[in-house]
Parts: C-alpha cells; structure tokens; sequence
C-alpha cells in the first residue's frame, strides 16, 4: 500500500507552519507524498471575496514547489458546493484503493472533529495525523484521541514537532499593516503577495 499524506486548508496565505507539519508527517510516517488540497468553500470559514481562488492555488503553487514529494490537488476546487474532508476521502479512496491515507492537522482539529460532517466516514477512510500543539497539553490531546477511537474505531496518531505559532489571519494582518512577513511565508509567496497587492485591506 501507498501511504499518502493530506493537507487540506484555505492556505489564505499557505505559510511556514503548514509546510513544516507537511513535512514532519512526511518523514516521521514514511509518506510516498503528501497531497496539498486547498479547499473551495469550507463549512465552517468564509473565504473574504478580497482573494481569488487561483491566488491561493498561484501561492500554493509557489510554496511547494521546490519540494519533489509535495504535490497540488484541485479536486476540492472543482466541485460544486460545500466541500467536506469526508467526501474528499471517498473519492480517493475510491480512485486509488491501493493508498492508505493520512489526513494532516493540527491539535485544534483533533479536538472538533466530532463536530465536522460524518465524522464516522473521515475516520473509516483515513488514519489521523495530528501535529500537538503547546497550548493543549498531551493529558487532553490523548483524553481525546481515546474518545474518538472508542467512538468511531478512530486511528490517531501523533506527529512529533515544535509548536510553530504562525497563522494565516496574522499574515493578513501584518501585510495590512505593512509589516514584514518574512520567516512568516516561502519567499516567492511574499513577493507574489507584493506584486498583488494582495491583503492591503
């Protein structure tokens, strides 16, 4: 079996912390490749009209680049509708039965999926990649993870790296105010942000 990994996300912009997660799912799970799938319209955030769909994808794009086992995915972009990780993992899983797949997230994921559309089906189709953060501490993150299995037959695992406290809105944020994003984003995404203008606000 293939072992894939998935990152899914708005990536408003992508940043250094989502690469870096990418990346440590991909070296601590023995990964093939690790999938990244920028998501259309989110259930749960709203994507400001300010930003294009093919900005995001053009930055993705730019920050991913340079590495042979990170790889861009549309799918999500091309359908209609609300688009949900449970229906992502079937289509996937459909089309490629000979993957097994792991979906990539962080701590504050692991602690709302029970909330997100058929829970049951996410865990069914995939094995869970949670990156911990510092601000939950193991005790709940576990307590949690014990909760999900015994509900769902859930598989979680615990990817091992440094809290990296970067987010996309205080990207936005630092831009609007003309503050410097660099460390923050790859450099070929800062300067397509320049040239764009792009979260001047």
């Amino acid at each position: 079996m293939k072992k894939v990994g998935i990152m899914g996300g708005t990536f408003n912009p992508i940043h250094y912390g989502h690469l870096f997660m990418a990346e440590s799912a991909y070296e601590q799970l023995g990964l093939d490749k690790v999938l990244f799938i920028p998501t259309k319209n989110p259930p749960h955030k709203l994507i400001p009209s300010t930003i294009t769909q093919e900005q995001r994808v053009m930055m993705l794009s730019l920050a991913i680049r340079d590495n042979p086992h990170f790889e861009l995915s549309l799918m999500e972009l091309e359908r209609e509708g609300m688009t949900y990780t449970a229906d992502t993992l079937k289509i996937l899983t459909d089309e490629n039965p000979d993957t097994e797949y792991y979906f990539i997230a962080g701590a504050d994921s692991l602690m709302q999926l029970h909330s997100w559309r058929n829970p049951e089906n996410i865990f069914k189709l995939c094995t869970l990649a949670v990156a911990g953060r510092d601000d939950l501490d193991k005790e709940t993150l576990n307590m949690q993870a014990n909760k999900l299995a015994a509900a769902y037959n859930a598989r979680i695992v615990f990817i091992d790296m440094p809290a990296i406290h970067i987010s996309s809105s205080e990207i936005r944020a630092r831009v609007a105010a003309g503050r410097s994003i660099k460390y923050y984003v790859h450099d070929e995404v800062i300067k397509y942000i320049e040239e764009n203008r792009l979260y001047k606000g």
